[in-house]
């Protein structure tokens, strides 16, 4: 058995899709879900051995949506690491910039969407691009050099992508 605790959609202070009002709902909701996960993980590192960070779905009178989920088996729920991980991650985040992320959709001010980024990859290489250090290997914020090594550590694709195209 386990727990979930429901970390929500996106940040508690950022906007995020509207079942009902988005066009292109489903797609903008797992987008955001996915840059919430990379964005988890980049401030509180990976979930340890006995947890995971999952999508969970969820029904609403105009149709289904989905927010991250911090899900905790029972076996593990006694670990210390596992006890820090939750009480670092429960309450998520409550802005992309914390992370490093910029939001992968911007929204107008009555909700409508204004820019949507291409996908994860994209927003991840962002992320890592925004957190590098210097030419002297030097981070401008110390707080990026947590960041980047954690985002680098969970998306190492985007990692050698990022890297690609700093010595391009």
């Amino acid at each position: 058995m386990f727990s979930i605790f429901d970390i929500g959609a996106a940040p508690a202070n950022e906007d995020c899709a509207q079942i009902g009002h988005t066009p292109d709902f489903d797609a903008c909701n797992r987008l955001e879900v996915e840059s919430y996960r990379a964005a988890i993980q980049a401030r509180f590192g990976p979930p340890p051995e006995g947890c995971a960070l999952v999508a969970i779905g969820n029904a609403h009178d105009f149709g289904r949506y989905l927010t991250l989920g911090l899900k905790v088996w029972r076996f593990a729920q006694d670990r210390a690491e596992v006890a820090a991980y939750v009480e670092a991650a429960e309450n998520g985040l409550t802005t992309w910039i914390e992370a490093g992320f910029t939001a992968p959709i911007r929204y107008a001010q009555g909700g409508d969407v204004l820019e949507r980024r291409a996908g994860l990859e994209e927003i991840v290489i962002g992320a890592l691009m925004t957190t590098r250090p210097t030419s002297g290997g030097q981070f401008p914020i110390p707080d990026f050099a947590h960041l980047h090594a954690n985002i680098a550590a969970a998306y190492p694709a985007c990692a050698a992508q990022a890297l690609a195209a700093l010595c391009a």
